[in-house]
């Protein structure tokens, strides 16, 4: 095991573990695929040359699927059921919604709760509304992150950070809004 980290064996850094808390704290259940075009879409770009569609997609989410990993390891997630194409679900628990409230700046009361039971059919719903949520955020690349890439990946990049901006941040589409408690 010489060389491996302890603290988080799966190599993660602290800007994916990151970008697993704002997502999952605003949308509450995730696939890494979304929370990948969501937190880092430069990765998209980087890695489209993959000779097969299923190899550019675990290329692109495998730096997520480690935070993941290494955050489960810590207790802020876990793996909920697969959609209908097969993907896993991720979700955060308690303490996850605890760490990720510091990430969205926003009071850990407000958090809501888990989404444990959200992906028990599939979560054809909140897979649904993830992807609004993408179409709406309209992600751009971190033209810098991809300064040694060859010049179709830095081409393609370039139309996407060229294209209409989107609307807000992840924070502003939390999924859960508390309601007061008393009265009707």
């Amino acid at each position: 095991m010489a060389g491996k980290r302890k603290t988080n064996p799966a190599g993660s850094t602290n800007s994916y573990r990151g970008d697993v808390l704002r997502v999952l704290g605003a949308l509450k259940v995730a696939t890494a695929d979304q929370i990948q075009r969501i937190g880092a879409p430069h990765l998209t770009f980087r890695h489209a040359d993959k000779p097969t569609l299923s190899k550019e997609k675990q290329a692109r989410t495998a730096s997520h699927t480690g935070a993941l990993s290494d955050m489960r390891k810590h207790g802020l997630s876990e793996n909920g059921s697969c959609t209908e194409t097969g993907d896993s679900l991720r979700n955060l628990t308690l303490k996850g919604l605890e760490a990720a409230s510091y990430e969205l700046r926003r009071p850990a009361g407000e958090m809501g709760s888990t989404a444990r039971g959200a992906g028990s059919s599939g979560a054809s719903h909140p897979m649904a509304v993830n992807e609004t949520v993408i179409a709406m955020l309209r992600p751009k690349p971190n033209m810098a992150k991809l300064a040694d890439d060859p010049p179709h990946v830095q081409a393609a990049a370039q139309a996407a950070v060229d294209g209409p901006d989107g609307i807000g941040t992840i924070a502003s589409f939390w999924t859960e809004v508390p309601l007061p408690a008393t009265g009707t």
